[in-house]
């Protein structure tokens, strides 16, 4: 529906994991929001102010803060596409997000104006001079409302952006706004009942609404959310494909803001195989992941013994010891070292559920006492892992 137009305003338009044709889609975004919100809002204000509406003051102000809105994203866009600096090191991608909030804060303020300029209007109700011609002036204003969120989710989706996201769900809600204003108007016009103060509030709700949304949707990337489950997957799936990697754990990423993404994974190699052939193998895989999924990944690699059946058999005593015991869901690293006193020390890390309500250190020391219990001669040293995705 909308690719003609971006063929013609943004090269290489279909290569979005590109930074400039991310920015270019930005831009457009915010270019065309300001420019039919400023026209949106325009009209509808002088259609209030003749008309003496609420309602359809309420929705011209929301239009001008969707223009508003635009604005943000555009800068955030611009602030976003800045290189790294030596203040920066990763980038400005979370400007886009900030930006997105900022956008969500205007929303709710406006919101909260217009609700009590409605119950003022309850309280002491003038009547609105309402004609056919406003009523087909506000109908087409839906379409054009319509067209322009459409546009804005288009973009959103094929660039991953939360800030166009935001505001393609309020341009939306615009349309259901606007809806209300035309109806309560024809109601008024067919009737002579007054709701526009009702309408107003019922406009002012759905700004609210919209708001809340998008606070929400920028907010949890800046605070930290959880990785989408199908790129940890495809990066365990990838790493594992290699014939030398035994076992993979500990995948954390990082989210720097749009196509700014660190990610960081401990793979397991066999502790006989040649150190400068499992380094180049290491670095092959981290070639494969930055091309495959477009994101900087440093894997680490950890040594353990595949070829020792001592170690083998205190490592499944470990791990039958923890499932009765329900401690943990699985371990890693497993070392076996003669202890100082004799014995056996284990060294290894175990990874708790994050539904698990046990502290750390309670985790290690139920573990521990477990496997002393019943075999004395081992004696854990225990790392506790908590899942990050």
């Amino acid at each position: 529906m909308y690719e003609a137009l971006f063929r013609r305003f943004i090269e290489d338009h279909d290569k979005t994991s590109l930074a400039k044709v991310r920015f270019a889609y930005g831009n457009l975004s915010g270019r065309v929001g300001i420019t039919v919100n400023v026209i949106l809002c325009a009209v509808k204000f002088m259609l209030g102010i003749l008309s003496g509406s609420v309602s359809v003051v309420a929705d011209a102000v929301h239009n001008l803060a969707d223009a508003a809105a635009s604005v943000a994203t555009l800068l955030g866009f611009r602030l976003a596409a800045k290189p790294a600096d030596v203040e920066h090191p990763f980038g400005h991608g979370r400007v886009e997000y900030v930006a997105g909030f900022c956008i969500a804060g205007l929303i709710l303020l406006i919101g909260f104006k217009l609700m009590e300029a409605s119950v003022e209007k309850i309280l002491a109700p003038e009547p609105p001079e309402v004609s056919v011609s406003m009523l087909v002036i506000l109908t087409a204003s839906i379409a054009l409302q319509l067209w322009l969120g459409r546009f804005n989710k288009t973009i959103g989706e094929r660039i991953d952006s939360a800030a166009i996201r935001a505001a393609a769900a309020d341009s939306l809600n615009d349309c259901v706004a606007t809806v209300v204003v035309v109806l309560s108007l024809a109601l008024h016009y067919a009737t002579g009942i007054d709701v526009d103060g009702w309408a107003g509030i019922l406009v002012a709700l759905f700004i609210l609404h919209s708001g809340w949304e998008a606070a929400r949707d920028t907010l949890q990337p800046l605070l930290g959310q959880p990785p989408d489950p199908a790129l940890v997957e495809g990066i365990e799936k990838t790493v594992l494909k290699h014939r030398a990697i035994t076992g993979v754990h500990d995948i954390i990423i990082h989210d720097y803001g749009p196509g700014r993404t660190f990610a960081s994974v401990h793979a397991e190699v066999p502790a006989s195989m040649d150190f400068l052939e499992a380094h180049e193998i290491i670095d092959g895989i981290e070639e494969l992941l930055r091309r495959k999924y477009h994101i900087i990944v440093t894997v680490h690699m950890d040594p353990v013994v595949t070829d020792d059946p001592a170690v083998e058999r205190a490592r499944a005593k470990v791990e039958a010891i923890m499932r009765e015991n329900h401690l943990g869901e699985a371990i890693h690293d497993f070392r076996m070292t003669t202890a100082k006193g004799g014995g056996k020390k284990l060294i290894f890390d175990v990874e708790v559920a994050p539904d698990c309500k046990m502290t750390d250190a309670d985790v290690r020391f139920f573990l521990t006492r477990a496997i002393e219990e019943k075999e004395p001669v081992y004696h854990p040293v225990i790392r506790i892992d908590r899942f990050f995705c």
